[in-house]
């Protein structure tokens, strides 16, 4: 594999550059075994990041849905005031 186009990809992936350098030292040594290791670690770590984001986005979405349910009670009773 070509390490420019490896660190490319471990950068583009948002590996943290201490991370990124270690893979590539891994396969610089031969031990594709160890950069297979860390990279499924820091893919965890990823997917960890992706579920976490995942929550706060249904958290947003719950206020917005209630916030319009609010906002849709208030214009009923300001219709039926009138």
């Amino acid at each position: 594999m070509d390490l420019n186009c490896i660190k490319q990809n471990l950068s583009d992936a948002g590996c943290m550059k201490e991370t990124a350098d270690d893979i590539i030292r891994k396969f610089e040594a031969g031990d594709m075994q160890g950069a297979m290791r860390s990279m499924k670690k820091d893919r965890c770590r990823l997917m960890d990041e992706l579920h976490e984001s995942g929550k706060r986005v249904d958290l947003l979405d719950f206020l917005i849905r209630n916030t319009e349910k609010e906002i849709r009670q208030a214009e009923k009773s300001r219709k039926g005031d009138n």
